[in-house]
Order: structure tokens, then C-alpha cells, then sequence
């Protein structure tokens, strides 16, 4: 199987076996148990990995690609395997070009909602939500306090985006989560970051309807315990962070330390909004294209990518601290090119814990 090679050189894992097993890159499964949350992750076969990130292709050659792939007409109802394998190219066009938005800014929404397998969309359920207006004068008060300054800084995304809009939805999600509670699900209460995680869906989808069901569908698949109350999802993923940089960069992992800087203090941001809060948007956009097709938990490799892209900086600074404030614009080709590679250099069992962590309440990570 060929691999990504690192864009930027990084120090080997010098804890780790030469032959233990690696696990392979490929996507988190969405199967689902009684309690309506994914269940634990299949053994599926490993997925081929193209020799190098961005083909010799044009931007119109690739948007080509994508489009016959989604419209090749087939029949409404399929065999799993046919399914399997369609999403299986899907995402190896993804990770090997990008999706050419540029070309047709219609192809990312297009294929988020393939991705997230939205059910259904269903505009009176959702008019019907925001009729019911503002969830208690409490709540009300703690969106308004966030909506504001989400993305502030990104001109295109506020110009694009109103903040009503964006009450709107988080208004409605808390309603139809309450709804959910109610039929004995896991239900959701607004939590700070909430509103970051929802703006790139506003932003890309043509409509306020399908933005709101591709992040509530995100959420409840993909990251609901990155929104329980104590967010303890991310605060799993910020230890296990830590865990893998230990792994795979001992040296980085005991100077940040010797400097009393663990991933809570650095990173708890970067992983509790899957770092949409790192500019520019349009790489967000890319490196979401990426953790959507192969699973959120990669999110985790991908800020410990951006670490490495610092790394010489990080280890001649007496003070760290102060570089990793606020991180570097991202370049969402070279963190993902180096995601890959990271992913082979983590122990299996370390890695189930990082596929678990975003969905599973009963995960506890010391």
C-alpha cells in the first residue's frame, strides 16, 4: 500500500514497534446501536492510498470526475456493496485532489450531504422549529453572546452569513433536540462551540434548511459528545492529543510539557471546533472535505500536524506558549498530507480510542 510522504521531515516514534500493528486510514463507520449513537467501528479492509496528495490534473479535469461520479444515474435502492464502493471512490478523489469548488461551488454541499447520509430534508418540520422562537430567555442570552463574534474576523463568511440566521439554526436544533430527548434519544442542550461547528454549513449550503439538517446530523452522528454539557468529548481528545504526540514526537511532547503546556491549554479550541476557528476559511473548508469523508477523529493527528509544521520554532522558544496562542494560518493540503502519515505510527488501541472519542459517552480517557 503506498503512503503519503510528509511534506515537512518529522522525527520517527521512537516508542513505538517496528512491527506492531498500524491502523489504516479509513472512514468511521456510522452503524448504529440502540441508543442511537454509532456503534463500535467494523474491521473493514484497508483503503489504497494514492501515491501523493493533488494529481497532475486541472481543476476542470478533477470537477469532471466528481460530477460523473455523482450523477451516473443508478437505481433508487441499491446493494450495501454497490453503496460501499461509490462512497469508497468518493473519498479517494476527495483525499487525492480536493474538491475543485472553484469550478463548481456546487460540488462541496452536494457531497457533505452524501457524506453526513442525511436522511431526509424536511423544510415545514424545520419552519415549524423556528415558530416556536428563542429556547427560554436564558439560552437565548448565552447564543446571542457567541453568534456575534462567530468567524468575526472573516469578512466573506459575515457578509454571507447573518448572525439571525445563525440564531435561527441553533435555536431550532435546541428545539428539535429537546424533541428528541423526549422519545428517549440522546438529546442536546446549546454548548459554547456550537456555534463555530454550525458556521461552515451555513456557509457552503444553498439553503438555511439543508444547513440545518447537515449540522444536526453532523452533530448527532459524528461529535455528540463534543456537545454534552461538560464537552467531554473534547476534553477526551485533548488528552489523547497529548497521548499521541508522546507517541509519535517524544522530544516536542517532553519540551512543551517541561513548559507546564499541555493540549488543554494550547489545543482545547482547535478540537473542540474541529479547528474551524483557524483561518483562513477556505482551507477549513478543504480540511473539513477531509475529516467528513475519513472521520472527525483525524482532527486530533491533523492539530498535531500543524504542531509539527512549527516544530523548530517550538523547540528553540523558551517560551512556547506564546507561539502557540494563536496557530499559524492553515494550509489544509500540507496538515492533511502529514495526517496520513501519522496515522500508521499510532498503536491500534490508541487509535480505537481516538475513532471512539467523538461519539461514544462512555469513553473516559486519564
Amino acid at each position: 500500500m503506498s503512503t503519503l510522504k510528509p511534506i515537512s521531515p518529522r522525527p520517527s516514534p521512537r516508542n513505538s514497534p517496528r512491527n506492531s500493528p498500524r491502523p489504516a486510514l479509513r472512514p468511521s463507520p456510522r452503524s448504529t446501536h440502540s441508543s442511537s449513537l454509532p456503534g463500535t467501528p467494523r474491521s473493514s479492509s484497508k483503503l489504497p492510498l494514492p501515491s501523493s496528495i493533488g494529481r497532475a490534473t486541472t481543476p476542470n479535469t478533477r470537477a469532471a470526475e466528481f460530477t460523473k461520479l455523482l450523477e451516473i444515474e443508478r437505481p433508487v435502492h441499491r446493494e450495501a456493496q454497490v453503496v460501499k464502493e461509490d462512497l469508497k471512490r468518493l473519498r479517494r478523489l476527495i483525499l487525492a485532489d480536493g474538491i475543485p469548488t472553484k469550478v463548481d461551488p456546487s460540488l462541496r454541499p452536494r457531497i457533505w450531504k452524501i457524506l453526513l447520509q442525511i436522511p431526509k430534508i424536511d423544510g415545514e418540520a424545520y419552519l415549524e422549529l423556528i415558530r416556536r422562537g428563542p429556547c427560554g430567555s436564558a439560552l437565548k442570552e448565552k447564543i446571542r453572546n457567541d453568534t456575534f463574534r462567530t468567524l468575526a474576523t472573516d469578512r466573506a463568511f459575515k457578509e454571507r452569513v447573518p448572525e439571525e440566521k445563525l440564531v435561527r439554526l441553533l435555536d431550532a436544533f435546541v428545539w428539535k433536540s429537546k424533541d428528541s430527548a423526549q422519545q428517549g434519544k440522546l438529546g442536546f442542550a446549546y454548548v459554547q462551540g456550537m456555534n463555530v461547528l454550525a458556521a461552515p454549513f451555513l456557509y457552503i449550503m444553498p439553503s438555511e434548511v439543508e444547513a440545518f439538517y447537515a449540522f444536526s446530523t453532523f452533530i448527532e452522528q459524528c461529535c455528540p459528545t463534543y456537545v454534552q454539557p461538560a464537552l467531554d468529548g473534547a476534553h477526551n481528545g485533548v488528552k489523547l492529543l497529548d497521548k499521541c504526540l508522546e507517541v509519535l514526537d517524544p522530544e516536542l511532547f517532553n519540551h512543551l510539557q517541561s513548559k507546564g503546556l499541555h493540549a488543554l491549554l494550547y489545543a482545547f479550541p482547535s478540537v473542540l471546533t474541529l479547528c474551524a476557528g483557524t483561518p483562513p476559511l477556505d482551507q477549513v473548508l478543504q480540511l473539513w472535505d477531509f475529516l467528513l469523508a475519513y472521520g472527525v477523529h483525524l482532527n486530533v493527528l491533523c492539530i498535531i500536524a500543524q504542531l509539527f509544521l512549527i516544530r523548530g520554532d517550538l523547540m528553540s522558544s523558551q517560551s512556547p506558549n506564546t507561539l502557540l496562542r494563536k496557530f499559524p494560518p492553515l494550509d489544509a493540503q500540507q496538515v492533511i498530507a502529514m495526517t496520513v502519515t501519522l496515522v500508521r505510527d499510532i498503536p491500534l488501541s490508541l487509535y480505537q480510542d481516538l475513532v471512539r472519542h467523538p461519539w461514544d459517552i462512555s469513553l473516559s480517557i486519564e
